[in-house]
Order: structure tokens, then C-alpha cells, then sequence
């Protein structure tokens, strides 16, 4: 067995003194009320009403008692320490709590308070006034401006949410994880009115020392969860959910996250809403798919297929059955499933022929397999084929509609076969049924049951998309690799932000292109053949050189300079040089252009013209939140106004890579169409790499911050990837 890593002691040692907020045997509450709807009076109305079987102290210098609980005037007079704080105070009176709780040697603070960083810059103060106090004394802050937390398998439901009243609390293995206090409890609520319990509802408000993303990584400890649900505006701290869904991994707990901020008015709400930092969509995607997080696009979605995920189901396809008494039905199921990439199951021919000889004549037997109103007059059908179904190991799930039920059929039994259809093969099954009689009896036998079939389509397909995407990530990183990863980038971004406290970095500058295909070439990319020039003598003589090399070659000229990104816009670049005298003409343009544009020039370049297959592009950024953000995809000229690229964050290898390729629109001609070759991927492959390794690398003293390469000249397979044009940020 290997020994744990200082820092892994270290972080284990934080997470569970977070987690212990959610165990307290004592709580201490500043700013109690006995109105019980108030903000300071809800929580102790929870604490007795759930259950809570701790000591509970409120704070008050004048009242003996509050809603039944003795008060103490001071922290100072409780004759224990408390494990947990509770601040309902505005302003400097939170501050001052949080100062005497801090002193006291209190672990964990709530502060519900507002009026901090989500305001103004005296908000943003105050709050900074409040973290650094609590820092000094090694106290963590969930909040500012949060509406509470809850633990409802002990009754520790610290938040004033009127939730929490509307639908009654009941323990079960979901989790809630919310910027938002509001986000944190509507979830809750669609899940209790589908009877799925809850253990955790968390709105960390502000993230202003705790974050949504190290809450989520202390929580996912618990290993009797099954579902964890995320609502994110921002994610400021990345390598804290990166650890928490290699721990979720570890321990089998499903992530579910709804991102808010998709477009940039979006993000500009969120940054309102709760100071959160915005990021990029498109790197959010990139970065939520790495760690196995399923990236729900509403509400609905996000909570829509826990029934289905709670079953302990681990699918290994996408291949679906679909069964019903209405053709219809099975027409939709066909429908939701190719809509979602899942196919159809092709049943073996036995099976079609057993089949065959129990459902009349008049029945369809092939995938959907419509049993048509004859189960109305046999019941007896439907458990007839079940087991016929379950030997057949083309299908990786089942769907059964019963869109018309009730009176006349055998429900219960048609229940109890389905509940066996499932121990049998271990496979999923969502049950499509709108009549509430008829579903009661699937729900008896624990089986997850919808309204419509695209609704119980929709959520078996989500089941099997995200345990590929999990698959996926444990053969590219197992989780424990992946945990290790998360930690060291979490020491990395620690030092890093230490680092460059009190330093002043210099100005990013532009590399022109010969400069930057230069620096590429060290850093391992294949750059096309060029020499720059400085007059039209030079140019003349390296085109001998070029043609005495290559005979009938051709070449580029373009202009060489930091000041001009766009060249071919200004008329700076020229093809198809062949001769002397195209030359000479091909300077004097080139010349000419600069002068009328203002430029400095700091020569011509003159490269090797390379036909391509297909020119596509490599584009890399230092992003300050999530690291290394490769972008891959088409190139030319089209680039920006038919987008179709994908997004990389590093650490990633060459599966992982030609999975994304895989995804562009592109991808097709990749392998070769109507006659043409393959194209040589593995050599586009290889540069992705090699820029990747370049952007962790320094060269000559600087480090590069955003690096353009398009085109690549991509050829058939052999023939290389080759780039003909670079430009580089560095600093």
C-alpha cells in the first residue's frame, strides 16, 4: 500500500472538518428571533421541528430563552465550544461575530448576512475584513449571503427556506449544491414531490471562502450518496471539482451539473447575482465532460432522471428496447431515442422467432415490439415475452409504454414481471405510464415510472450517455490518478496565486510570424520551410536556393510583423510565386501595401507553398481559471464564419483527442469519402500534443499565453500535418 502525500493528509484533514459541519453536536446561533419566520428565528424552528438532537445555544443579552432554547448573552459565556456557528446579523454586528466565534475556536460559521461581496465595494471590504479574520484563526465561512444548509438525516437544517415547510424533509442518498439559495431548494423540491428523499441542501451564497466546488468535494466523503446536483453560476476553483468527481468516482456517486451563464447576458446576470466569476461556455463544457459531470440545460434536467440513476444501474450500451401495447407508442420511443444518439437493439433472429410464436400475428415483433390491444383480451402476453427479451443481450436498457391502461389488465402482475425483467438482466428499465392508478403498482416495485415515453427515453439515455462519459474518463485518468491530479493542481494554483501577489508581470507582447513558427519549431511542432528577407536581393537569391531544392516548387510571401494579425485583408501575403519576375512583383506589392497601411515591417517571409488535403487549425490560451484550453478544428480562411471546432483542457491524451476530432462536423472527410483518402489524424494528433507540452514550457524567458495556428496543411495518411502560418501572445 502506498502512503499518503502530506498534502493528501492535509486535504483530507479540511474536508472532514467541513464535513463535520453537517455533524455538529453543538450549534451557537447570533441573531436568533423567536418569530419563527424570521430569518433569525427559522433555523431553530427547523432544529426542533427535524429533529436535531444537539445542543442548540442562540445569543441574546436580554431574553433568558428563545423559542424554547436557553440563550446565553455571549459565546464567551457558553461553557463548551461549539461546532458550528450560525450569523444572522447585518453588517458590522456579522463581522464582530464572526471576530468572538473565531476567538472562541469555532470550526465552521454560517453567515446568512448580505450586504457583502455581492454589492458594492464597501460590500467587497467588509467581507475581505470578515475572510481574513476567520483565516487567521483556520475558521471556514460558508457565505456570505447564503440561505443555509441542511443534513436531514440528523435534523441539522441551518437555513430559513420556506421549502423546507411546503415539502416535508426526508432523508435519501441525493445531494444539492447551490451558488444560489433558491437553486439549492428547488431541486429539493421536485425531488420530494416524487417521493426521492434528500441529505444535503447547500447554498454557499457568496463563495467567498467556501465554495459551491469544495463543498461538493467534502460532501462527496459520504458514501451513502448516490446523486449529487449541481448549481453553478461560476467556477472560480476548478481543481476543487475536479476533486470532488474523482471522489464521487471512487465512491459511485453520479454528478449532475446545470451551469448557468450560457450566453453572455447570462454570465453578466451572474456576476450580478452573486459576484461569481463567469467563465467561458464552450471551456466549461470541455472541462465538465473531462471529470464525468453530466451538464443538465435546465431545471428540468437536472432533476428529471435521479429515478432512474438511484437504481444502482450500470449500463454498457446504448442499445434500447422498446415495448408497448399502443404503436404509437413505440413510433415516439423510436422517435426520443434516435434523437438522443441511442439505437434501436437489432434482436437476434431466435428471439424474433419466440417471439413470433407467442404475440398474434397481427403484432409487431421487431424493435419496437407493439403488442397491440391483444393484452387487453391475454394478459398473460406480456410476461410471456419478458423473459424472451431478457435472454437477448442486444439491448442495454427497456422502455415500456402503457399509455392505456387500467380495468380489464393484470397491472400488478405486468409490475411484478418487469421488477423480474430487471433482477434478471441488471439493466435499466423506465416505465412510460400517465395514468396514476396504473403507475402506482410499478412504483410498488421500486421501478422508475413517467408520464410520457420521450420523458422515460430522455432519462435512460442521459443514464447511458453519462456512464459512458464516467467510462471514458476512468480508462483516459482511473479516479484515484484523477484525485492526485486535483491536488496538485490545487497546491499549483495556492503557490501561483502566492507567487503573484506582490509581483508586476510584464506586458504581453506579439511574436511576429517568423518569430513564432521559429519558437514553434523548438517546442516540437512541424513548421513549414521559410527564410525571412530584408530587401529584394535576399528574396531573389533564397528563390534559387528554394528551386534549385525543390524544382517547379512554389512559393508564399507574406509580410513579417508584430502590428498585423490579418494579412491577407491588407494585401500583405502573396501565392503561387513561381518565377523571378512573380518575385520581384510579389516584393513590390508586398511593400507597397505596408507603406499604404502605416506598418514597420520586419522583413518578408518567404515559406514553401503546401498543398493540403484539408486545412485545419490548432489554437491554444492560458486561461487563468482552468489551465491549458486547446481548440482544434476546420481552418482557412472560413474559420471564424463557419466555426467548427472543438475545445481540449489539458491534461488529455491521444484517445481523448481523437474522441473530440470525432465530433466535428468535419470528421467524416477525416476518414475519407467517395474515393478520397484518409487523412493523416495521427499527424494532427502530434501537433495538438506538442502545443499542448509548449504551453507548459518557456522559451527564452517568456511563456506563451495564446498561440493561433491556421492554417495547418493536413495530407493523407503519411503525409503529415504541417503549419504554414503561427502567431503567438507571450509574456
Amino acid at each position: 500500500m502506498s502512503l499518503k502525500s502530506s498534502l493528501e493528509f492535509a486535504v483530507d484533514d479540511r474536508r472532514a472538518s467541513l464535513l463535520a459541519a453537517f455533524k455538529p453536536s453543538s450549534i451557537v446561533m447570533f441573531g436568533a428571533s423567536e418569530n419563527p419566520n424570521k430569518i433569525g428565528g427559522r433555523p431553530l424552528k427547523f432544529f426542533r421541528q427535524c429533529g436535531f438532537s444537539g445542543i442548540v445555544t442562540p445569543i441574546h443579552a436580554e431574553r433568558s430563552e428563545i423559542q424554547a432554547y436557553r440563550t446565553a448573552p455571549s459565546i464567551e459565556a457558553i461553557d463548551h465550544t461549539p461546532d458550528l456557528a450560525i450569523v444572522a446579523l447585518p453588517g458590522e454586528l456579522a463581522i464582530d461575530s464572526v471576530r468572538r466565534c473565531a476567538k472562541a475556536g469555532v470550526r465552521n460559521t454560517i453567515v446568512m448576512s448580505s450586504g457583502f461581496g455581492e454589492t458594492d465595494d464597501v460590500g467587497k471590504e467588509r467581507q475581505q475584513r470578515m475572510l481574513a479574520i476567520a483565516a487567521e484563526a483556520g475558521m471556514r465561512i460558508i457565505g456570505p449571503n447564503t440561505q443555509g444548509m441542511a443534513n436531514f438525516s440528523n435534523g441539522m437544517v441551518a437555513s430559513f427556506s420556506t421549502m423546507f415547510i411546503e415539502a416535508a424533509p426526508k432523508d435519501g442518498p441525493v445531494a444539492v449544491v447551490s451558488q444560489s439559495g433558491a437553486m439549492s431548494v428547488v431541486p429539493y423540491g421536485l425531488l420530494r414531490q416524487r417521493g426521492i428523499g434528500v441529505r444535503y441542501s447547500i447554498a454557499t451564497g457568496n463563495d467567498a471562502d467556501v465554495t459551491v466546488c469544495e463543498m461538493a468535494a467534502a460532501i462527496a466523503r459520504d458514501s451513502e450518496l448516490k446523486v449529487m446536483l449541481l448549481y453553478l453560476e461560476g467556477i472560480p476553483d476548478p481543481w476543487h471539482l475536479a476533486e470532488a468527481a474523482a471522489v464521487a468516482r471512487e465512491q459511485g456517486i453520479y454528478m449532475i451539473a446545470l451551469k448557468a451563464g450560457r450566453t453572455p447576458e447570462g454570465q453578466r446576470a451572474a456576476s450580478s447575482h452573486t459576484g461569481a466569476l463567469a467563465n467561458e461556455d464552450r471551456v466549461v463544457d470541455a472541462f465538465l465532460e473531462a471529470q464525468g459531470i453530466w451538464r443538465a440545460n435546465d431545471m428540468v434536467e437536472l432533476v428529471a432522471a435521479v429515478e432512474v440513476y438511484l437504481r444502482g444501474w450500470r449500463p454498457k450500451g446504448k442499445q434500447l428496447v422498446a415495448i408497448s401495447n399502443s404503436g404509437a407508442a413505440c413510433v415516439q420511443a423510436a422517435d426520443a431515442a434516435s434523437q438522443r444518439g441511442m439505437g434501436m437493439a437489432s434482436l437476434a433472429s431466435h428471439t424474433l422467432e419466440e417471439l413470433g410464436g407467442i404475440l398474434p400475428k397481427f403484432a409487431t415483433i421487431t424493435n419496437p415490439i407493439d403488442i397491440t390491444a391483444a393484452l387487453l383480451s391475454n394478459p398473460n402476453l406480456f410476461g410471456d415475452i419478458l423473459p424472451v427479451i431478457a435472454r437477448d443481450p442486444a439491448a442495454d436498457g427497456f422502455v415500456i409504454g402503457l399509455p392505456v391502461a387500467g380495468e380489464g389488465y393484470d397491472i400488478a402482475s405486468m409490475a411484478a414481471d418487469s421488477a423480474q425483467l430487471c433482477k434478471s438482466t441488471a439493466k435499466p428499465l423506465a416505465i412510460a405510464a400517465p395514468q396514476a392508478s396504473v403507475a402506482a403498482y410499478f412504483r410498488a416495485q421500486d421501478l422508475p415510472v413517467f408520464d410520457t415515453e420521450l420523458q422515460a427515453v430522455n432519462a435512460l439515455s442521459q443514464l447511458m450517455a453519462h456512464q459512458s462519459l464516467i467510462d471514458q474518463r476512468n480508462t483516459q485518468m482511473p479516479a484515484g490518478q484523477a484525485r492526485q491530479h486535483a491536488l496538485a493542481w490545487q497546491a499549483k494554483a495556492k503557490s501561483q496565486g502566492a507567487s503573484t501577489a506582490d509581483t508586476h508581470l510584464p506586458a504581453p507582447c506579439c511574436l511576429n510570424e517568423a518569430d513564432s513558427l521559429s519558437l514553434l519549431s523548438s517546442a516540437g511542432i512541424s513548421v513549414v520551410d521559410r527564410v525571412v528577407v530584408q530587401n529584394l536581393e535576399q528574396a531573389l537569391e533564397c528563390f534559387e536556393r528554394f528551386n534549385l531544392q525543390t524544382p517547379d516548387l512554389k512559393l508564399v510571401l507574406k509580410a513579417c510583423s508584430a502590428e498585423v494579425q490579418h494579412k491577407s485583408e491588407l494585401g500583405l501575403v502573396r501565392l503561387h510565386v513561381q518565377t523571378a519576375e512573380a518575385v520581384k512583383a510579389a516584393y513590390a506589392d508586398i511593400m507597397h501595401n505596408a507603406e499604404k497601411a502605416g506598418l514597420r515591417l520586419d522583413g518578408v517571409l518567404l515559406a514553401k507553398q503546401i498543398k493540403a488535403r484539408r486545412e485545419v487549425m490548432i489554437g491554444a490560451r492560458r486561461d487563468p481559471v482552468f489551465g491549458t484550453v486547446i481548440i482544434a478544428g476546420d481552418g482557412g480562411l472560413y474559420v471564424e464564419a463557419m466555426p467548427d471546432t472543438v475545445v481540449l483542457l489539458a491534461p488529455f491524451d491521444e484517445a481523448s483527442i481523437r474522441t473530440k476530432l470525432g465530433q466535428l462536423r468535419i470528421s467524416p472527410l477525416l476518414r475519407g469519402v467517395r474515393g478520397e483518402p484518409a487523412l493523416d489524424v495521427s499527424a494532427w494528433v502530434k501537433q495538438i500534443q506538442a502545443v499542448a507540452a509548449a504551453m507548459d514550457q518557456s522559451f527564452a524567458g517568456k511563456q506563451i499565453l495564446t498561440l493561433d495556428l491556421n492554417p495547418l496543411m493536413l495530407g493523407a495518411e503519411g503525409e503529415g500535418c504541417i503549419a504554414v502560418d503561427g502567431l503567438i501572445w507571450a509574456q
